[in-house]
């Protein structure tokens, strides 16, 4: 069964129904009532509780749990909803083993954590089947605020500063809102239509105008923004994949990690077809996504390459342990230097070992190794090495600066310019849907104070 929301099924005319994501079964099934109350009871309700600090958002998880087991669950959502707004798709997609679940206490007393993230799921999807809504907008202040990129980080801000009672628009290029919750999000762990659900359900009872298909820099600029509207969030996201460079352009097979997610999100081809051998090119989280994907999708044989070993892989080692289980091979301290071919089709990927560069006293850069090529089979090559900086196009937000083909901003997503504010991975180089929710809420607070003259 696909990971999507009873009665929130989309119908969306921009995406498909016989899209490749509506075969990948949900990873984590949402509890039924029973499962949902035995698993809160065991919550010890700690005080100083180190899943609240785990959590960017912080969550009173100790409190929305012991609202399950009492069973007020809409009391339950709202104390979630109260600190993320997103808590619906982040109770899917956090990685809950390196935040709230891994610092639940019973880790250390050799007992299963509490299941967290699962509890979560249970109360936020209840809210949405049930319909129940707990804001209005406030008494309207005449200020209006622009967003660039409908993703978690935008609507998390727009849904804050509604509240406050000011006008909030936001312009997303794509067809389709969401950010990369839509078009990005591992299908095994939410599809596109509980993505699609949650930005309306935010949206739509708060009178958040979401105008898609308007590109900036294109259709709009920034200085028409900043002319119509009394502040800017920025909240575009990361640029297209990044490759190798190894001469490979048109050569059939061989495609982006995020571009090819979003092709099974979004109804594109899945590209599996014919595929018995498959590498995947990366040591990060999307890298560890597309392995699993392919699995799922039928392709037998699936590699994954990175070029120094497992152990410093930056992916979520609980993601390498789920893909091994489920077949995935890998191949440590590997460079692919060529892609080999055979009738203008992907036939392999020649590599080099690597090793640590004797000269480097950090150990960090590496050299590859003479004479040690060798070609793992393949008609599908997935490049997951991560993604582009909009450098360009942030460049010419009128007085504001960059770090590094980042959007620099402060603890609480200022900018140089004082008008400007950004958050998500436009800002903090591409982190988790929680940490673009926690500074889209931060980054509201100091654009309410700009637009009420706090501060001043």
């Amino acid at each position: 069964m696909a990971a999507t929301l009873p009665g929130f099924e989309s119908a969306h005319p921009d995406l498909p129904g016989d899209r490749a994501e509506a075969d990948f079964p949900d990873h984590k099934p949402r509890y039924t009532k029973g499962q949902a109350i035995t698993e809160a009871a065991r919550c010890l309700y700690c005080y100083d509780a180190p899943c609240i600090q785990a959590c960017p958002t912080s969550i009173n998880i100790p409190e929305f749990i012991r609202k399950i087991a009492t069973g007020n669950v809409r009391g339950s959502a709202r104390t979630i909803f109260d600190s993320n707004i997103l808590g619906m798709s982040c109770a899917r997609v956090c990685p809950v083993e390196v935040l709230c679940v891994g610092k639940c206490v019973f880790n250390h007393e050799d007992i299963p954590p509490v299941q967290i993230g699962r509890l979560q799921r249970y109360s936020t999807d209840m809210a949405f089947e049930k319909g129940w809504t707990f804001w209005t907008p406030g008494e309207p202040t005449g200020k209006r605020v622009a967003f660039a990129g409908a993703g978690p980080a935008s609507l998390a801000a727009a849904h804050e500063l509604r509240k406050q009672g000011h006008e909030c628009v936001v312009f997303e290029k794509r067809s389709l809102p969401g950010g990369l919750n839509t078009t990005g999000v591992a299908p095994y762990k939410m599809i596109a239509d509980a993505s699609l659900a949650e930005v309306a359900w935010i949206t739509e009872s708060m009178g958040i105008e979401v105008r898609c298909g308007v590109e900036i820099g294109k259709d709009v600029t920034w200085d028409a923004l900043l002319g119509e509207f009394d502040a800017l969030f920025i909240g575009l996201g990361l640029g297209p994949d990044s490759h190798l460079g190894l001469g490979s352009d048109g050569l059939s097979g061989i495609i982006g990690g995020v571009e090819v997610i979003e092709k099974w999100k979004t109804g594109g081809p899945s590209m599996v077809e014919g595929v018995t051998d498959a590498v995947v090119i990366g040591g990060g989280n999307t890298s560890l996504d597309v392995v699993r994907e392919l699995l799922v999708l039928g392709v037998p044989n699936v590699t994954l390459t990175y070029r120094r070993g497992v152990g410093a892989m930056p992916g979520y080692e609980h993601e390498w342990k789920y893909a091994r289980v489920e077949g995935a091979e890998g191949s440590w301290n590997t460079q692919p230097v060529a892609f080999e071919q055979a009738n203008g089709a992907l036939s392999g990927v020649t590599c080099r070992r690597t090793e640590s560069d004797p000269s480097d006293p950090s150990g960090r850069r590496l050299q590859e190794v003479a004479g040690s090529e060798f070609t793992i089979p393949a008609q599908l090559c997935v490049v997951a090495v991560g993604q582009g900086k909009l450098a360009e196009l942030l460049g010419s937000i009128p007085g504001v600066e960059l770090d590094w083909g980042k959007l620099k901003v402060d603890e609480d997503g200022r900018t140089t310019n004082p008008r400007v504010f950004g958050g998500g991975d436009v800002a903090n180089g591409g982190k988790e849907v929680v940490n673009a929710a926690a500074e889209g809420k931060r980054a509201a607070h100091a654009i309410h104070q700009l637009l009420s003259g706090e501060g001043n």
